[in-house]
């Protein structure tokens, strides 16, 4: 691979790794906010506790299925993997930082 697709690659690692730290925190406060929605139903207004679940479980689905799609390798398009801060791509040896 030339050197420009070496700095492309790491360049969409760098986008692709950003909206998936962007995506954790985002899930990780609206679940803290449906949490305390659970404890307290009245907070908001009344809600039941069956659409706080339910809405607990959309936004459960939503991260997944986000990262599902969107961590994965710029060269060979896998899935990455847990590891957020990850230097090679373990399916094809790909240098991403």
């Amino acid at each position: 691979m030339k050197e420009k697709d070496y700095a492309q690659i790491r360049k969409e690692f760098r986008q692709r790794q950003s909206r998936q730290l962007l995506s954790i925190a985002v899930s990780l406060l609206l679940m803290l906010l449906l949490a305390l929605l659970q404890k307290r139903p009245d907070l908001f207004g009344e809600l039941p506790k069956n659409a706080v679940s339910g809405l607990q479980i959309i936004v459960i689905a939503a991260f997944i299925a986000f990262s599902v799609s969107n961590w994965k390798c710029p060269a060979c398009n896998k899935y990455l993997g847990p590891d957020i801060n990850k230097h090679l791509c373990k399916k094809c040896g790909t240098r991403l930082q």
